[in-house]
């Protein structure tokens, strides 16, 4: 019978169980205090198990938190790494750590494969922000231009789409369809910030991260004073006087590269919370502070909740085949634009 997700009891961070994860404690003790492990460490246990007796496979996105990232998924990474790696699983299969939106993504590159996600409240702001309904009205109004739309959205958005983007190739993909302007959806910070990148004319919509819309120019100011010498790094979902405020701007991808490539002594992420204690675990000689805005939808999912997903194959997400095919062919084109650029 399966567990109720979220029960602890002491009884079961036995002695096996201690021995069989003392490796991954080790990997992300930075990060997890000592007296936190014993409660994360018997479902870290058993997914691993279901994960061989299934032939399942984890996928995480960045913001999840580390107990999660570096102990129990295979594949880790931003919506286009997850998107492409979507695509080579071999696994009869996919939990889905993200989002709703993510694990339909991943369902649209593997569509005879399951996808689960642990927990179908795991939403985001800017993929309910706009409908298919919403799109074919702006086609309307604005009849031959291509509308690129961000990963971030649902399939019947995506459906509706020319070409998918991601945070960190989204002034590529804009360029690469060679028109003098596009309907780019649906965030409207994202949107500015890849303005001021390209001289292709871009008509926005009004959606914002309800994480990365918290973050102001003020922050970082008070980050500079309290931390002189700091490098702070903005994510493009952030509105554009926090962009020019920081010193990088990029996607999650791009942010870890920068602080493994770099190593500076002190860095700032502007970002999701868990995102810095996931590149803090790879870059133990870099000083992290943590301005801190969490993921509602992100945190949703938990390590008891992926254990009962695997336990019970449950909850497995579809697409209506009328959507899947044209979201699918939105999505493999931001893919081709990744590996030729």
């Amino acid at each position: 019978m399966a567990r109720p997700a979220g029960r602890i009891h002491d009884s079961d961070y036995t002695a096996g169980v201690a021995a069989r994860t003392a490796a991954l404690y080790d990997r992300v003790k930075r990060v997890v205090p000592a007296v936190e492990w014993p409660v994360f460490a018997p479902d870290i246990d058993a997914i691993l198990e279901l994960k061989r007796r299934r032939n399942a496979v984890v996928l995480a996105h960045n913001y999840q938190t580390p107990e999660i990232f570096h102990t129990i998924a295979d594949i880790v990474g931003d919506s286009l790494a997850l998107a492409r790696e979507a695509a080579k699983v071999d696994a009869d299969v996919i939990v889905l750590c993200g989002v709703h939106f993510m694990a339909e993504t991943a369902k649209l590159m593997n569509p005879s494969r399951k996808v689960l996600i642990p927990d179908l409240e795991a939403g985001c702001s800017l993929a309910s922000s706009i409908t298919g309904a919403d799109v074919r009205a702006l086609k309307a109004r604005y009849p031959g231009v291509p509308v690129v739309t961000y990963v971030n959205t649902s399939a019947e958005v995506k459906a509706e789409s020319d070409v998918c983007c991601t945070s960190g190739n989204a002034v590529d993909v804009v360029e690469s369809l060679g028109a003098d302007r596009v309907i780019f959806l649906p965030d409207e910070y994202l949107a500015k910030n890849v303005a001021a990148q390209t001289d292709v004319e871009i008509i926005s919509w009004q959606g914002k991260c309800e994480v990365h819309e918290r973050f102001a120019p003020a922050d970082i100011e008070a980050l500079r004073q309290a931390h002189p010498g700091i490098v702070v790094l903005a994510h493009p979902e952030c509105d554009r006087p926090v962009v020019e405020a920081a010193d990088f701007a990029g996607s999650t991808a791009a942010m870890s590269k920068y602080v493994s490539e770099r190593r500076p002594a002190e860095v700032a992420l502007i970002t999701e919370c868990s995102m810095s204690d996931n590149v803090a675990v790879a870059n133990p000689d870099v000083e992290f502070v943590r301005p801190c805005n969490l993921c509602p939808h992100m945190k949703q999912i938990t390590l008891p909740k992926i254990r009962r997903a695997l336990e019970t194959m449950t909850f497995e997400v579809d697409v209506p085949a009328d959507v899947a095919g044209r979201a699918r062919l939105a999505v493999e084109r931001m893919v081709e634009i990744g590996r030729s650029r």
